[in-house]
Formats: C-alpha cells, structure tokens, sequence
C-alpha cells in the first residue's frame, strides 16, 4: 500500500466548504482510479479535465481536507474529489465574467444544464 501523502499544512475543515451541494463544477484534471472505486480497474480514467458535475454530498478525509462526492452525469458515475481539483461554474468572480463576455457567460451558463439550457423557452417538442 503507498503511503498517504499530506501535501500542504492547510486544515481544510477550519474552514466552510469551498463548494455547496448542488453547486456546477468542472474538473481540472482527469483523475484516475486509485483502487478505492469499486468496479473499475486500478488507473482507469473515472473523470476527464473538463468533465462537469454536480457536487452532491460533503465529506472530510484526515481530518484536514473536505472530499466533494460529485455525480457526473454523463459518465453515470459519482467520485470523491478535493476543492483544488475542481473549479465552480455557477460561482465565477465578477472580472472573469466581465472579460468572457456576455456571449461567453451565456455559453458557460448552458454547460451541464441538459434539454432545458438549450431551450432557455421552458418549452420542449409537444
């Protein structure tokens, strides 16, 4: 078994969580199976960078970091993941929304939002 690597000093929990439930977030990293998800093989590739998915629960591991259980849909699948492996996308400050632009924000809203973001109506084929 590999060691447990603590890689800052920062207690995490000393804080609130940097996400809430049901908050859009995307990966920044593709992460891959480190023998804790069960049905896949080791090193299998669980999330791709970019993928989006919606936290869903809040955990803590070692006392010191939260563990966001995001659920993303289009792989079927929920995984654990730390805060600096994640980025919001309903929570963007307001200078990186004001240089994407109102095209862009619009676009970014849309992301992960399924048939009902395509169709900012409401309305759907009858």
């Amino acid at each position: 078994m590999t060691d447990i690597r603590r890689d800052d000093d920062v207690v995490e929990l000393a804080l609130p969580p940097r996400y809430a439930i049901g908050e859009r977030v995307v990966s920044r990293s593709a992460v891959r199976n480190d023998g804790t998800f069960p049905g896949r093989e080791i090193g299998d590739e669980l999330v791709r960078k970019g993928d989006v998915g919606y936290v869903t629960s809040i955990g803590s591991f070692l006392q010191q970091y939260y563990i966001y259980a995001v659920e993303f849909v289009d792989r079927g699948y929920r995984v654990g993941m730390r805060a600096k492996e994640l980025m919001s996308l309903d929570d963007l400050p307001e200078d990186i929304l004001a240089a994407l632009g109102p095209d862009k924000v619009r676009q970014l809203d849309r992301i992960g939002r399924g048939a009902a973001a395509a169709d900012p109506s409401g309305g759907g084929a009858s």
